[in-house]
């Protein structure tokens, strides 16, 4: 006989599952990652996993696209906050340094990262998409926001300067305070 939970045990286990795959994704990649190791973490048999979960594709889906909408919304925030070219400036430092802590968000073209994708449902991965295209609108849609290039300069400069953080191990200085110098000397260019 199955044990039932409760409303907020199963909030908790959900909310352990998740944080147990981020750092698991983050430490060992995608595959690397097994359910069994999960559910200790999380404190239920591998059979409860899937009370919670459809599959463990399922919860990195989830994971992923809740990691972005954190990050894109702590980010607006900090726009929001200040609303001029130097928000943007902070909200860009704010992102590069949640993407060092997680490093599965920039690890796209792995072959980890493309095995997820193939076993992606077509649901899940437009969420994925979606989640994606949230986070490129993220600086092109605050009305107080003037931009001095185009919409898709400005979201491929911004992209390329987060996406540097596939280098931070060969650079000479601290990658860091890189990513802080380019972004302070390059929002002028972007914005008025």
């Amino acid at each position: 006989m199955s044990r039932s939970f409760t409303e907020r045990e199963k909030q908790n286990i959900k909310k352990s599952l998740q944080e147990a795959c981020k750092q698991s994704w983050t430490q060992y990649g995608y595959k690397k990652t097994n359910v069994s190791d999960l559910c200790k973490q999380a404190g239920i048999s591998k059979g409860a996993f899937y009370l919670f979960v459809e599959s463990k594709e399922a919860l990195f889906c989830e994971v992923l696209c809740s990691v972005q909408e954190q990050i894109c919304n702590a980010a607006l925030e900090v726009i929001r906050k200040h609303k001029d070219k130097y928000g943007v400036a902070e909200a860009l430092k704010l992102i590069y340094r949640e993407y060092d802590k997680n490093n599965f968000l920039y690890k796209s073209d792995s072959t980890d990262f493309t095995i997820l994708m193939n076993k992606l449902s077509d649901e899940q991965a437009k969420k994925i998409e979606e989640s994606n295209n949230m986070s490129r609108q993220l600086f092109l849609s605050q009305p107080y926001l003037k931009s001095k290039v185009g919409a898709d300069l400005a979201v491929s400069v911004i992209y390329s300067l987060i996406m540097n953080i596939k280098n931070k191990d060969i650079l000479p200085h601290n990658h860091i305070e890189t990513f802080d110098f380019m972004v302070d000397n390059l929002i002028d260019s972007l914005y008025e």
